[in-house]
């Protein structure tokens, strides 16, 4: 995800163009991350249902990969920054949010996260000077007359001044949660939430990998993972974690990058990639350690598993108070957790019936809906083709001018009628005292 925005808020965009009817031409806006992830099996379902799909991806990407097997056309474009580039600038983010905030004050927080959100919009608008400053890419646009366009407002292709008005263009917004993860709040018509779009039964795993899930007996194995942008857990740290899951009577499969911590126990292994999915809908599986990824969250709740969260930055926070809330998740502070903490929150999750209560609770709320969340997404896609938008589903404030909106108007018409009032009230009291007074002056100097 990018840097310093909030998954539980994303949402995926569609902004209708011309309707047509069956076999749309659909153009994708360039993501990165886990919202790539979550879209690519939206595109697939499109393409199996007739629809064209052309993706927008810049020369530089760390997870979109235009060299890669798919069904869906690419159309790249060039941008003048490197991956070097990138991949510093994301490392500079991810040490601040892991290693320095919590030493920080409140304001040295404030001014080093808007220095790198600085520097975040000149690469953001650098990606659209690449796309809308190249006329050949433009004119191929253009000629392909798309039907819809499916963007990740978390990747902007506006310009910042005209971003919330953009954005309020939307016929239909898919959120990635369902309400096995959110709290009851109201929300617009066109707001659909399709949480778990990529999730799905497990597959067998690798023949090495079972015979260690195997091993494992009746303690069962417990997933261990902080995504694929985490690779900078310090010396110290990683020994630290080694040392805490070494104490579990459950064998851990441990995703990790970097020097293998010298605490690390028999029961673990550690592995540069790991099929998490698959792990996590195994029999086995007991918990699962997460830096608390949305995309990583609905897996386990998709097969109803406990967790024990380590958050580093974004959503991550936010998303596991959620679990937390639920019951189905202990929380673990990455920068002062120590080894028996953790050990414990580990324990805790699986030996407490509740927290497997809660999350398989979690899971029967998450599969008990009268359609899959892909066929959902897939269908208001469709949806809003058929029907050359969705505006009937749009709520009349994006009409609305700044000050129509806060109903500045209105208050200024009951503001003016309000002193109006008190105009009245009070001319008229000084009436009535002229009157009376006038009256008792005449009384006296015709006694006198």
């Amino acid at each position: 995800m990018k840097p310093g925005q909030s998954l539980s808020v994303c949402a995926l965009l569609l902004l209708c163009m011309a309707g047509t009817g069956n076999g749309g031409n659909i153009l994708v806006w360039y993501t990165e991350g886990s919202h790539w992830i979550n879209l690519k099996p939206v595109l697939e379902t499109l393409i199996d249902r007739g629809h064209q799909v052309t993706v927008l991806i810049p020369s530089t990407s760390m997870f979109m990969n235009a060299s890669e097997p798919s069904r869906f056309r690419y159309e790249p474009f060039n941008i003048s920054i490197t991956m070097e580039a990138m991949e510093a600038f994301f490392e500079e983010f991810l040490h601040f949010s892991m290693y320095e905030m919590d030493h920080m004050n409140y304001l040295q927080i404030y001014i080093r996260f808007m220095d790198l959100m600085k520097r975040d919009l000149q690469y953001t608008l650098q990606f659209l000077d690449g796309l809308v400053k190249s006329d050949t890419v433009m004119a191929r646009l253009k000629e392909a007359k798309f039907d819809l366009v499916f963007a990740d407002p978390i990747f902007a292709g506006r310009k910042p001044t005209s971003a919330c008005e953009m954005m309020g263009r939307a016929d239909i917004w898919l959120m990635r949660t369902y309400w096995d993860f959110e709290f009851p709040r109201p929300f617009l018509p066109n707001f659909k939430f399709v949480g778990g779009i990529h999730c799905r039964p497990a597959k067998p795993l690798p023949e090495d990998m079972e015979e260690f899930v195997q091993s494992s007996g009746d303690a069962g194995i417990v997933v261990f993972t902080l995504g694929s942008f985490i690779t900078n857990i310090t010396a110290e740290k990683g020994d630290m974690i080694a040392s805490a899951l070494a104490q579990i009577p459950q064998k851990v499969l441990w995703r990790y990058k970097g020097e293998k911590p010298k605490t690390l126990g028999a029961n673990t292994r550690i592995y540069d990639w790991i099929p998490q999915n698959d792990l996590l809908g195994h029999p086995k599986t007991r918990a699962f350690i997460t830096h608390g990824g949305t995309n990583g969250i609905y897996e386990a709740i998709y097969h109803g598993v406990p967790m024990v969260g380590i958050p580093m930055f974004g959503d991550q926070p936010d998303n596991m108070v959620h679990m937390k809330a639920k019951g189905a998740a202990l929380i673990m502070d990455f920068n002062f957790m120590q080894t028996q903490d953790l050990t414990d929150a580990v324990n805790a999750v699986i030996n407490e019936p509740s927290y497997k209560e809660n999350a398989l609770r979690l899971s029967s709320i998450h599969h008990d809906r009268p359609i899959s969340p892909l066929d959902e997404a897939v269908f208001w896609i469709e949806f809003t083709m058929r029907n050359n938008g969705a505006k009937h589903l749009r709520v009349q404030a994006h009409e609305l001018t700044w000050y129509q909106y806060h109903s500045l108007d209105v208050f200024a018409f009951f503001l003016a009628v309000a002193l109006l009032l008190t105009l009245l009230f009070i001319k008229s009291c000084s009436f009535c005292v002229r009157r009376c007074c006038g009256r008792k002056g005449k009384t006296k100097r015709k006694a006198e």
